[in-house]
């Protein structure tokens, strides 16, 4: 079978490219692709028996490398127990003399491997990567014979990290087999330094003493040196050191890789070994910087602020296996694009080829250990210090990661026989008992021990429960300006040496860098925010952050959705969402609120004001860059407001700042004048540099009222206008219809007509009525299933994150987010009967565009429709009408949808203060 990702790689198997390109070799031979496949007839486990040797009992096919329970797999079901993989190869290595290992990326659980009918090894985990010599297993002439046994019942003790997704069964990453010299190099492992001096710890097994060269080449021969060494039969560790002149340092706007080869040649005959792979010069630290008492993240020396994203590395296809290499490339570059500098490859480590995307294109990696999900008794403890150790060990020489994370959110650390794995997440923290965090404490020191190179954080924590930490992390999911601007606050002020929260009883705060380490609205609202607009969120929390000096980053859920939570950056299948923040600040994009050089704007993210009033708003300067030390930079703002689909300045300004110092400090605050009249008025602000340049960009909102609330026209205008209220329909011919927003939204759909009678202004009031025109903010209408069916969304009874649905269309809160997939109506106006206007509404949108939808939600822990918003129609009434309306002073008005239905907004909803306006001259 060939899949369509097989198929783009133009060879007929999958994922081709060498697996581990931070210590490649040149002959070697791929093993994934299609093997025959067999589940297991012994259910109840038990000691392996002998394989089948004969194609015969092999009744399936499978796609390696991914999980039988896949798509991809070619098999799809996911079953727990044991399966049986049969592949005959007919490859042998260059040289007759190499030494040939058969390796494997990763296998869930329990494996054990057969060539030729002998057993050549056994291996237990699920995330760490291992290998056999089958040097003397091999035939050279003919087919070899591999079975692989792979048995997976999800025992508690097991190393799962976050399935609940899509289970990972079995042979989940490449199989391939590798040719190496009689002597090899087992592993080389680069300490790198600033000034350029490269520390290398090579371990390195000989066929027999005596002397042997192990060289260097990198940088196409610009770092090149030699050492002679002197080996013992066996294994070898070799610790040698060598400079690199004017060092070229990595970082992530800077990912500079040194590439190039390690070789070890004797003076037995013997051939050489070689392996290809390459280092990124940085250092990775903590420091406090300036007189502060607290410490800041560092690289290369200097302190970095973290803008970073949780990210689940799920695929529908292929689960936690990426269906190419190109996939894996293009989730970094989507980070990237996004002004992200760092993400958290959560509850599992990630696969080295995308590690080797994150070195090349330049983001730095926060790497969790894979977590279990029964009690933390001594079997569960063994296996994840064994698979910890591996990883580790495999993944060390990635410039890309900056820290480990052992544990998060406690989960596999508290204490209870009676529940179920599928439901741990919900015991009582209380149940962490400190023996366990004893344990816990080790297994940091541990990590230390292993890599001292990189910061360890002990525990990802929402219970408040770091034991001995790095870093000092903390979780919040809360929605509403008002509470996030608490929550933080009290964090960074409860946060000193020595203090004790956010850590268990007994221990203490050091002076670690403060750390959020996941954040959002997904889990702040009730019954979980469901698929909603995150943009406004997004913006005034992000601000939050960048007001607090001692803050050194986030972490946001979540760069992609999945099949629980909807609030990545990009849909689950690449799909863009649209946050709207060009529509505030012209250029404006996400991107903006990641600059190290940040304007903080130091408000609630809309505001009702007067109209013609005058407002201060304080700001603040965030710095977590040199670029623009000693220099001077330009604030630039401007007040605007949209008068009836007209942009139009109210005020505006600029000023001169003297950029210099890291962190955040106070900013002279502007004094703004509003519109006279009702406005969205939009406070827009730009860094740029003298010459222009922009640096970032921020903005805030008003709600201006003016006496007239409801009329968008200016005071003093001719005429008269009628403002009808949306939910004041006479009439309705939807299907389903409902009213939202506390009265100023009313929703139809699939096709109908809202029907109005409007009472226009009277003799006295306008004796001649020359022109008639209608405004109103409108938008397409996409019925959910709660809309239709009305049925209650119930909690499931298990936890999210063992795959519970999140029956999306059914959680109230759910309102989708403007992205690349379009809604569209077609909207019908109808005058006593006679067509006078149609056209198209593009789509249902719901972003930060949304103002009034956001700025009127009655609570914080509930959504009702937030964010969403229409179009600004305008209907001229033809003349011919006008001389009948002038007569008889009251209009028919119909507003038809087609099957995609109809919302309209009133003056505290959408982004255009108005009801629906008949405006009389």
């Amino acid at each position: 079978m060939i899949t369509p990702m097989q198929a783009a790689t133009g060879t007929g198997v999958p994922r081709p490219e060498f697996p581990r390109p931070d210590r490649e070799r040149a002959d070697w031979f791929s093993l994934n692709g299609t093997w025959s496949f067999r589940f297991d007839s012994d259910e109840g486990g038990g000691e392996p028996r002998r394989p089948a040797e004969e194609e015969a009992g092999y009744d399936l096919r499978i796609e390696v490398p991914f999980s039988w329970a896949s798509p991809l797999s070619g098999v799809g079901e996911n079953r727990k127990g044991a399966g049986w993989y049969r592949r005959v190869v007919d490859w042998s290595p260059a040289k007759a003399d190499a030494t040939l290992f058969l390796c494997f990326g990763a296998v869930d659980y329990d494996c054990d491997v057969w060539v030729n009918g002998v057993h050549a090894g056994s291996h237990a985990g699920c995330y760490g990567s291992f290998e056999f010599d089958v040097t003397p297993l091999w035939k050279r002439e003919g087919g070899n014979t591999i079975v692989v046994r792979a048995e997976d019942r999800d025992n508690g003790y097991q190393t799962r990290g976050k399935q609940g997704y899509g289970e990972i069964r079995g042979i989940w990453q490449p199989v391939w087999l590798e040719a190496r010299g009689n002597s090899y190099i087992q592993a080389a492992r680069f300490v790198t330094h600033i000034d350029g001096r490269i520390d290398v710890t090579a371990e390195i097994e000989a066929k027999r003493p005596g002397k042997a060269e192990l060289s260097f080449r990198f940088d196409g021969g610009a770092v090149a040196h030699r050492f002679e060494l002197e080996l013992r039969q066996g294994a070898n560790e070799a610790k040698v050191s060598f400079t690199v002149d004017e060092p070229r340092l990595w970082s992530p706007e800077t990912p500079h890789l040194y590439e190039g080869e390690v070789r070890l040649a004797r003076d037995t005959g013997e051939e050489e070994d070689v392996v290809s792979t390459y280092f990124g010069i940085r250092e990775i630290g903590t420091a406090l910087v300036d007189g502060r008492s607290y410490r800041r993240i560092t690289l290369n020396g200097k302190p970095v602020y973290l803008n970073g994203t949780l990210d689940q590395s799920y695929n529908p296809a292929g689960y936690f296996t990426y269906p190419t290499d190109a996939d894996m490339r293009d989730e970094i570059y989507l980070m990237k694009r996004l002004g992200l500098n760092f993400v958290r490859i959560h509850i599992k480590p990630e696969e080295p080829r995308k590690l080797y995307w994150a070195d090349k294109l330049g983001i730095l990696v926060m790497e969790d250990m894979p977590c279990f999900w029964g009690n933390p008794d001594e079997t569960a403890r063994a296996a994840y210090e064994s698979e910890v150790r591996e990883l580790i060990a495999r993944d060390f020489n990635h410039p890309s990661i900056f820290s480990w994370v052992l544990f998060n959110e406690t989960w596999g650390l508290k204490t209870d026989d009676e529940a179920p794995d599928r439901a741990r997440d919900w015991i009582p923290a209380k149940r962490y008992l400190p023996e366990t965090q004893a344990w816990v404490r080790d297994m940091y020191r541990l990590a230390k021990r292993l890599d001292p190179t990189r910061l360890v954080e002990d525990n990802s924590p929402c219970n408040r429960d770091h034991v001995e930490t790095d870093l000092n992390t903390w979780h919040f999911y809360i929605n509403g300006y008002e509470q996030v601007r608490e929550h933080v606050s009290d964090v960074v002020d409860r946060t000193y040496p020595g203090s004790p929260y956010n850590y268990c009883e007994g221990f203490a705060q050091n002076d670690a860098p403060l750390l959020n380490s996941e954040c959002g609205n997904v889990w702040g609202i009730e019954g979980g925010a469901g698929d909603s607009d995150l943009a406004w969120h997004y913006r005034y929390m992000l601000n939050e952050f960048r007001r607090h000096d001692k803050l050194c980053g986030f972490v946001f859920t979540e760069f992609r959705d999945v099949i629980n939570e909807f609030n990545g950056y990009y849909r689950l299948n690449g799909e863009e969402k649209r946050f709207g923040y060009d529509w505030f600040v012209p250029g404006m994009t996400i991107a903006d609120l990641h600059s190290p050089d940040f304007i903080v704007i130091d408000a609630p993210p809309c505001a009702t004001a007067e109209a013609g009033g005058v407002r201060e708003v304080a700001l603040a300067r965030s710095s977590f860059s040199d670029r623009h030390f000693g220099k001077r930079l330009v604030l630039r703002w401007e007040l605007w407001y949209d008068r009836l689909g007209v942009r139009t300045v109210a005020d505006e300004g600029s000023a001169e700042l003297d950029w210099n110092g890291y962190g955040v400090s106070p900013l002279a605050p502007l004094t703004v004048r509003l519109p006279d009249c009702d406005a969205v008025a939009v406070l827009a602000v730009r860094l740029t540099t003298p010459e222009g340049e922009v640096v970032s960009r921020n903005f805030t909102t008003f709600d201006v009222r003016g006496a007239d609330a409801g009329d968008a026209w200016p005071r003093g205008a001719s005429g008269r206008t009628v403002r009808v209220p949306v939910a004041d329909f006479a009439s309705h011919t939807f299907a389903y219809q409902w009213n939202a927003l506390q009265g100023h939204k009313a929703n139809g759909g699939p096709a109908g007509a809202f029907v109005y009678e409007i009472e226009l202004p009277s003799r006295e009031e306008l004796p001649l009525l020359k022109g008639v025109e209608i405004v109103f903010e409108a938008g397409a209408k996409r019925l959910l299933t709660r809309n239709v069916e009305g049925k209650e969304y119930v909690k499931p009874d298990i936890s999210f994150m063992h795959g519970a649905d999140a029956d999306t269309e059914r959680n109230p809160n759910t309102y989708y987010m403007t992205d690349e997939k379009r809604h569209e109506s077609r909207l019908t106006v109808a005058i006593d009967g006679e067509t006078v206007e149609s056209f198209v509404l593009p789509d249902d949108p719901a972003d930060s565009r949304g103002v009034l939808s956001w700025h009127y939600q009655p609570v914080s822990n509930k959504l009702d429709e937030a964010g969403s918003y229409g179009y600004l129609c305008r209907v001229g009434v033809p003349g011919r009408m006008a001389a009948k309306l002038d007569a008889s002073r009251r209009l028919t008005l119909s507003l038809q949808a087609d099957e995609g239905g109809l919302a309209l907004y009133g003056r505290n909803g959408g982004r255009y203060p108005i009801d629906l306006l008949v405006r009389c001259e």
